[in-house]
């Protein structure tokens, strides 16, 4: 019998990205499509008290064959909950979030939805999967059908294989995949870590008062070269290499614990 497997997003349940991923992990396992009703971008893992919880069962019709799907009132990490406990009738064996319109680099992944669904996969202890497509801002949270998804998608089966076929070591809760936009079937992958510095760079909103409706804006930090070259953001952007990160839900400071107590317990009043 194939494997379950969860596929949510965060750019909601008609995504292309999405139906590009579900096509493909049909080749490993069984997919359940359980995702945001609507676009719920930069949601992270968060549970938002005013989210209806409504679930509906609709049918999708994706490359001359319809899928029963269930969109969900709520984040993406709530239509992880959702899905494992209500939809599937066993916990997946995968959890797979993506594919993402827009990058997801260093210090800013815990603002991505796509991370955060799989976040909360790995914290009810679900081999998780979180992949991501390079593209142009205007892209971020769009439905373009200009965005080309089938090299991302080959990565989320090849690696989505992986997670369902052998146990990753300890530490390693979940993995995040940054795929470039030019990037190919053949295009080389590399083990990175999370940058230290802010890709995405906030911006004021645009307004003349307090009182009028605005929103944050952001952009790509200019300087590129200023990142580590073993970081996801180098390695996506200037080498040009599928970015595979492996994330941990232990957020500890890797300071020494007692060299620490020391500083605090000397300098405290």
């Amino acid at each position: 019998m194939k494997p379950d497997i969860l596929l949510t997003n965060d750019d909601g349940i008609l995504s292309p990205g999405l139906w590009a991923a579900a096509a493909r992990l049909e080749e490993v396992g069984f997919v359940h499509v359980v995702a945001p009703r609507e676009q719920s971008s930069g949601m992270g893992r968060s549970l938002p008290i005013h989210s209806d919880g409504i679930i509906t069962e609709q049918t999708v019709r994706v490359n001359e064959r319809d899928w029963q799907v269930f969109s969900v009132g709520g984040s993406p990490a709530q239509a992880v909950i959702h899905g494992v406990l209500e939809i599937l009738k066993r916990k997946p064996a995968l959890v797979v979030s993506g594919i993402n319109y827009g990058e997801n680099f260093g210090t800013g992944v815990t603002i991505s939805g796509t991370v955060g669904a799989a976040m909360e996969a790995a914290g009810q202890g679900i081999p998780a999967l979180a992949v991501s497509l390079e593209t142009e801002k205007h892209h971020h949270v769009s439905y373009s059908e200009e965005v080309d998804f089938s090299a991302s998608a080959e990565f989320t089966v090849r690696f989505a294989r992986l997670l369902l076929n052998h146990e990753l070591p300890e530490d390693v809760d979940l993995l995040k995949v940054e795929v470039p936009s030019d990037a190919t079937t053949d295009s080389p992958w590399e083990m990175t870590r999370l940058s230290m510095i802010r890709y995405y760079e906030s911006l004021p909103p645009v307004r003349s008062n307090w009182s009028e409706p605005a929103r944050l804006d952001y952009h790509v930090t200019a300087d590129l070269n200023s990142f580590s070259l073993d970081s996801d953001v180098y390695v996506t952007r200037v080498a040009r290499k599928v970015a595979v990160t492996a994330l941990s839900l232990d957020m500890t400071s890797r300071v020494s614990l007692s060299k620490l107590d020391e500083v605090i317990r000397a300098r405290l009043p």
